[in-house]
């Protein structure tokens, strides 16, 4: 479910950057964000409605929050970069960039937590980077230079920052006793986004206000709110899934990168976006090395 929401997120912000200024809409998005999450704040802290619910949210001081502050900077500056080169890159290249974070994630759990991988799991990085290089060429019939191209550098620094944030939410969630922080998943959630928003309201007001009328114009376009919607409501389900015992973010991250496949559909039938057929194969070797880090983590 966490996939098919954020493919429809990702489409609708396509569908939001489009001829629009990126920071005004970024700040919307967790702005909004920050609303759907609030009433359950207060609720939680103020009655006893929401105990024992899926929706409570727990109380903390400092010592929480400070890890949720620097989840809010590691995923604000993933979001900034991947915004920046969403709007200036087609759909059906981007999805099959961020299809690749699984990969990373894999090679971040090698280099941080010490595992290893096993033949299939090679086999799936493998025809992960093919499919990474196979695309490049994909991206060259439309003028695309992977190598000099700086949005493509955005997009990879995004994906890199997001595999980040997902090994990081593996250490909030995991239980102390198990090396984590034993973070309450709806608490990280809520108050992410809120983090976000101020820091987003600092860059609005201080960066992008003052020049705004020497930049891409802002204006209001509904599919802003939609990709809030649609993120919230992504970002519930695969934070319920991380909080269960003995989640695994490899899989859980392999998973919700299939969001690819919505984005891409999208590409295709709304955006009417070009060399479908080769980026359909390179986008068919991504989903493939998937299936193949699946059977590796069994």
């Amino acid at each position: 479910m966490s996939a098919a929401l954020l493919g429809c997120y990702d489409s609708f912000k396509k569908q939001a950057l489009k001829s629009n200024a990126v920071i005004p809409v970024l700040f919307l998005n967790t702005l909004f964000s920050s609303l759907i999450f609030l009433p359950f704040i207060v609720m939680s802290g103020t009655s006893n409605a929401l105990d024992g619910g899926i929706f409570h949210v727990a109380s903390g001081g400092w010592e929480m929050h400070k890890y949720i502050v620097l989840k809010a900077v590691i995923v604000l500056s993933s979001w900034i970069l991947g915004y920046f080169g969403m709007k200036h890159l087609p759909l059906t290249i981007v999805g099959p960039i961020n299809a690749t974070r699984p990969v990373m994630v894999l090679v971040g759990a090698l280099l941080v937590f010490g595992e290893r991988l096993n033949i299939w799991q090679w086999i799936g990085v493998l025809l992960a980077v093919a499919s990474f290089l196979l695309l490049s060429r994909s991206g060259k019939k439309e003028g695309i230079d992977f190598k000099h191209d700086h949005w493509i550098y955005m997009i990879v620094g995004a994906a890199a920052l997001g595999a980040l944030s997902g090994l990081y939410d593996k250490y909030l969630m995991a239980p102390v006793e198990s090396g984590g922080v034993g973070l309450d998943r709806m608490m990280v959630q809520s108050w992410y986004n809120i983090y976000q928003c101020l820091m987003m309201g600092a860059m609005l007001w201080l960066l992008w206000w003052p020049k705004h009328n020497e930049t891409t114009p802002f204006h209001w376009s509904w599919s802003i709110l939609g990709v809030s919607l649609f993120l919230s409501a992504a970002d519930f389900m695969y934070f319920y899934s991380l909080s269960l015992p003995d989640a695994m973010i490899s899989i859980v991250s392999m998973i919700r990168r299939g969001s690819v496949v919505v984005s891409f559909m999208f590409g295709a039938l709304f955006f009417h976006e070009k060399n479908l057929k080769a980026k359909a194969f390179d986008l068919a070797l991504v989903l493939l090395g998937m299936v193949f880090l699946y059977i590796g983590s069994h």
